[in-house]
């Protein structure tokens, strides 16, 4: 049995919401909405290239801690 880490990850790209970065390379830095592995979607922030084949680490977060980073990030002068 292959273990967790050797596992293919897949993903479906359910809705594309803002840019929000752009690096030198052209990869961007997003807000999307994912559902990884078959999941239930989640809010997602990570790098992307631009054909959104190949991504690097990202965090992804519940509606609710999305509004509670909203929520810290309206707070910031």
């Amino acid at each position: 049995m292959p273990a967790d880490r050797d596992r293919e990850v897949t993903f479906e790209l359910v809705e594309h919401i803002g840019i929000f970065g752009k690096d030198a390379k052209g990869w961007t830095k997003e807000l999307n909405r994912v559902a990884w592995n078959g999941g239930q979607t989640k809010y997602d922030m990570r790098s992307w290239d631009s054909g959104h084949h190949k991504m690097g680490r990202g965090i992804t977060l519940t509606k609710q801690e999305l509004l509670d980073l909203r929520s810290l990030l309206e707070q910031v002068e």
